[in-house]
């Protein structure tokens, strides 16, 4: 069956009108990452393209592929970034008028770049899903042609032209491919045109661990939504995946893989020290997915392509990358850790360390018996060597608590450790995402409003189109139900953390 289905979309590959505008990306050898995990790993240069990503390939072919009378009426889509350049592209390559509509948050790079390739832009909604519904009756109204991100035969065929070139330039000589999933539009054309002419080439589907439609679709054999989906790879945030691309994928994809934010960052940093470009994260998710694949099976001397499907990065996103890549390469270590308050004990910390490099050391008076201290350090060996330096701390009488994958003490509480109050009752801590633009902090306590006393408060801004607040908020038992339906209200995703060890270590009362 899947030869048929795969046989469907072949003809459509070949006929794919592409190269007006693509070009065909390289497949370069990653030398020193291939050296490094003992396989060859290759990465297909989907960043290179004019619009810095893949979606150029399936937005020219279908608005290529639309009659003179039909294309005259123009056409609109939904899209916060690469989608949308490459659909504001090829309307300008066959003269049409482009609407685009984008979600206010989306970044101000992004709006400019579609208005600078004459596309007419039109900001609507917090999220991709409103922008979504606004687009499509905008298409109703105006007798526009929307041209669906992923959803649709002549995309996934524009999309598969990448395939048809990674045929030709191993000539199926290949373990596996590794591919970005969101709506699925990318891994569906692939892995047709793959699984056609290289059936034993493995098609390896990449999701964000907080992103994972396919993924889950594919576990249940039938696409499910998600209630909500994570921001920081947003070129794969999809809450539901392609009924098209879903039916593709199912027959043609042999195994999705999850990798998460700090994984995602040390691919970046790998692909980086490779290519000196710095793609978005969504590019980053196949090389992350091959390191974990290679760990887990542990292969030698095999052959992977690693589809690096955009690099439309916001500058200011780079220090939350950095921050986070270490730890996904499992280079760096955090930990909560317990030494008695007197002269010479962080000389004493230190030297059991021995002369591992130290990269954070947060510590403020709290009080005369013991001091905590949130302590990060460099390593080479990875989750071994955490653990023998907790273990060696233990056995020289500190108490220590592994912070490393805490997301709490990674997001925020890293910042603020600086003692914990005394006699502060009924404190409940909360994570917090909101839509990311001019005054949304504000929207956001305003929302909050004064009926709780706020008594702890972190926000930081991670050039991202979602902000994330941590808060303390006193809320008696006796009020509890009635907090916890105001905070349905609000429709802000949130998280309860009070029972989190970063929290209750160094902030809670």
């Amino acid at each position: 069956m899947s030869i048929t289905v795969a046989a469907e979309y072949v003809e459509r590959i070949l006929r794919a009108r592409v190269y007006d505008v693509a070009i065909e990306s390289p497949l370069d050898k990653a030398t020193r990452l291939s050296k490094r995990l003992d396989n060859e790993i290759l990465l297909k240069r989907e960043d290179l393209q004019p619009v810095f990503s893949f979606k150029l390939r399936g937005a020219y072919n279908k608005v290529a592929q639309l009659s003179a009378v039909v294309a005259d009426r123009g056409v609109i889509c939904s899209s916060a970034g690469n989608h949308a350049q490459g659909v504001a592209l090829a309307a300008g390559r066959r003269g049409i008028r482009a609407i685009i509509v984008m979600p206010l948050t989306t970044p101000q790079i992004k709006v400019q770049a579609v208005a600078d390739l004459g596309g007419e832009v039109v900001l609507f909604g917090d999220d991709y899903d409103t922008a979504y519904e606004h687009a499509l009756g905008l298409a109703r109204d105006q007798q526009l042609v929307f041209v669906h991100p992923f959803d649709d035969p002549d995309v996934i065929a524009g999309q598969g032209t990448i395939g048809m070139e990674i045929a030709r330039q191993t000539g199926g000589n290949i373990d596996a491919v590794f591919v970005p999933v969101g709506g699925g539009g990318l891994i569906a054309g692939i892995a047709a045109f793959l699984k056609h002419v290289h059936p034993r080439v493995r098609i390896i589907g990449v999701n964000a661990a907080d992103s994972t439609a396919m993924y889950d679709s594919l576990r249940a054999g039938e696409r499910v939504s998600l209630p909500r989906v994570g921001i920081f790879a947003d070129g794969v945030a999809v809450r539901r995946v392609g009924e098209e691309t879903f039916r593709l994928a199912r027959t043609l994809v042999d195994e999705m893989i999850l990798v998460d934010t700090d994984e995602t960052c040390a691919g970046i940093q790998d692909i980086f020290e490779e290519t000196r470009s710095i793609v978005e994260p969504s590019g980053a998710l196949a090389v992350a997915a091959i390191k974990k694949f290679i760990t887990r099976e542990n292969c030698k001397e095999r052959r992977f392509v690693a589809i690096n499907c955009g690099a439309n990065m916001n500058f200011d996103r780079l220090r939350h990358v950095a921050e986070r890549a270490e730890i996904g390469a499992r280079r760096e270590a955090l930990l909560a850790v317990e030494i008695p308050e007197r002269p010479g004990s962080f000389l004493e910390l230190c030297r059991t360390l021995g002369r591992r490099s130290v990269t954070e050391f947060n510590y403020r008076y709290e009080r005369p018996a013991a001091a905590r201290i949130f302590l990060g350090f460099g390593m080479q060996g990875g989750q071994d060597e955490r653990n023998a330096v907790i273990v060696a701390l233990r056995a020289a009488g500190y108490a220590v608590t592994d912070m490393t994958d805490n997301e709490l003490a990674k997001l925020h509480v890293r910042y603020m450790v600086g003692g914990r109050p005394e006699g502060l009752a009924d404190e409940r801590l909360f994570r917090f995402e909101f839509p990311e633009r001019p005054g949304a902090l504000l929207r956001f306590l305003e929302a909050v409003g004064s009926r709780w006393n706020i008594t702890l408060f972190h926000y930081r801004n991670h050039g991202s189109d979602a902000g994330r607040v941590m808060a303390g908020i006193q809320v008696p038992e006796a009020r509890r139900e009635d907090f916890l339906l105001h905070l349905a209200e609000l429709h802000y995703p949130w998280i309860d953390e009070t029972a989190n060890s970063a929290y209750r270590l160094f902030l809670g009362s």
